[in-house]
């Protein structure tokens, strides 16, 4: 094992790459090159991409736990649940790919899955049952996964102009077809404004839960 090589230096080294090269030029062979050190000197510690990647998310959920531990023990569940989306959205595209890099994946830190004890227990404090508490969170975890996954596309296809809504309404035809066009604005638009939009529509049907 090379000397100084931490979990925690790789993991750092990790998420700089991926800013770098996405989540398709992330490999065990290119952040070794990254840290300066042979391949193998990593297996200590993850054993492939996937194991990898398990140690990306952990240390992003770990992160966002911290910032979610800030909110007022009293806050209400509305309250929290904006709170969660609007944190996990910032988190997820910090990093280039970052809504599909962390998906799917395994939190190797037991902790920050206990430290979820409090808020669950406060949600249920508040009138709902533990089974329509983890689906609230899921229906918002699966929203904000989905839109920074589409959020992150559209960016890096923007630099191509793909999605420029003139350019849009030339290919699809303002005269034949208006209705599609006028959508582009709804769209491809205000993105803050679009999630904050769409967030009262989670918000709406998380409420009829708790009824």
């Amino acid at each position: 094992m090379s000397k100084g090589l931490t979990k925690a230096a790789i993991v750092d080294a990790a998420l700089g790459l991926l800013d770098e090269v996405g989540l398709d030029g992330l490999t065990v062979r290119a952040l070794a090159a990254k840290l300066d050190v042979k391949a193998p000197a990593l297996y200590w510690h993850v054993r492939d991409k996937s194991e990898l990647l398990d140690e990306m998310a952990t240390e992003s959920w770990r992160r966002i736990g911290d910032r979610l531990a800030q909110l007022p023990e009293d806050a209400d569940w509305e309250s929290d649940l904006r709170h969660f989306a609007d944190i996990l959205r910032a988190a997820l595209l910090e990093h280039r790919d970052g809504a599909k890099a962390f998906s799917g994946t395994y939190l190797t830190d037991a902790s920050v899955l206990g430290a979820r004890e409090g808020g669950l227990q406060r949600w249920i404090d508040q009138g709902f049952t533990l089974r329509d508490t983890v689906r609230a969170f899921a229906l918002a975890n699966s929203f904000v996964v989905g839109f920074c996954i589409e959020e992150q596309a559209v960016a890096q296809a923007d630099a191509r102009q793909d999605y420029d809504p003139k350019t849009r309404a030339e290919r699809v035809g303002e005269q034949e077809h208006p209705l599609v066009v006028a959508t582009g604005a709804e769209v491809f638009g205000d993105r803050d404004a679009q999630f904050a939009s769409l967030m009262d529509l989670v918000v709406d049907a998380v409420a009829r839960l708790r009824a």
